[in-house]
């Protein structure tokens, strides 16, 4: 089973993981957007 100790890594990684995501995913689609507005013109 799972302990109280686990949890709580489990909800930090999972907390540091979402932040991450929350930062990564707009900045992958303005450089995917940059790109192919560079490839277009």
């Amino acid at each position: 089973m799972e302990t109280a100790n686990d949890r709580k890594a489990h909800e930090k990684t999972y907390g540091s993981f979402i932040g991450m995501l929350k930062w990564a995913v707009p900045l992958i689609v303005a450089i995917a957007a940059f790109v192919v507005l560079m490839i277009a013109s």
